[in-house]
């Protein structure tokens, strides 16, 4: 009697970190995909219907910031933008990129329908965020200029103590679950498209300084060093996405 396997199964490899009272634990099937970010490129956005022509991204709703120290950095970097770099310079600067939502949390500012930091087709510069191509022009990573959520996306790590204070830490694709209850209104998510899956390289290496900056660059080698070990000898499970029948 044949079982069918689940339509999301993924590959996981662990290890216990050698400083540390934490075990690390990695979405091995996301980290060997050939996803890759193609906004701008056939991204059809993630509002409730397709929107390839308004080049949003996933920056239609604005970025919730992971603390005040998340929010107080971006602000920061925002304070040097000029109109040359950023479509909505005057309005940002005039009314601040922040809100606070009811509930207490913070994102950026929507404007125009879309974050007040993303530069829409028709600015000098074309879409983008702004963040993201002053950090190119400037030479700089992105990472240290945007928003937590923006640079790690679709990567999420996940920290879990037990009753003892020793820690999980799972790295692994981010899914609709994490955006809470409006997840599941988003019209499409890039790692459920296979449209996605098109890079010339892993996940682990075009999202190498990524990774590095959320788990520490000891962890990412030791994490190289058993992923070639292991793709020795046996032959990675495809992402479902891209998964034949």
């Amino acid at each position: 009697m044949s079982t069918s396997l689940p339509e999301d199964l993924h590959e996981w490899l662990s290890f216990d970190d050698t400083e540390e009272a934490r075990t690390w634990v990695f979405d091995v099937t996301f980290l060997l995909s050939r996803w890759t970010c193609i906004f701008g490129n056939g991204c059809q956005g993630v509002l409730t219907e397709a929107a390839p022509e308004k080049v949003e991204g996933c920056c239609s709703y604005g970025a919730h910031y992971v603390d005040d120290e998340d929010r107080e950095r971006v602000e920061r970097v925002v304070e040097s933008l000029g109109p040359d770099e950023w479509q909505y310079a005057s309005t940002g600067h005039r009314k601040g990129i922040s809100v606070r939502e009811k509930d207490g949390a913070w994102r950026t500012r929507v404007h125009n329908g879309a974050c007040i930091l993303l530069n829409r087709p028709d600015f000098h510069a074309g879409p983008g965020c702004a963040l993201h191509q002053v950090a190119a022009t400037r030479e700089v990573s992105y990472i240290d200029l945007k928003p937590n959520v923006c640079w790690q996306l679709p990567l999420r790590l996940v920290d879990s103590a037990d009753e003892n204070g020793h820690v999980t830490s799972t790295l692994r694709e981010w899914k609709r679950r994490d955006w809470g209850g409006g997840g599941e209104d988003f019209h499409w998510w890039c790692t459920e498209s296979a449209d996605a899956f098109v890079g010339s390289s892993t996940v682990l290496v075009s999202m190498r300084d990524e990774i590095i900056a959320l788990i520490g660059k000891q962890p990412y080698e030791y994490l190289v060093e058993a992923l070639a070990e292991r793709l020795s000898t046996s032959t990675p499970l495809p992402h479902p996405t891209v998964r034949q029948d």
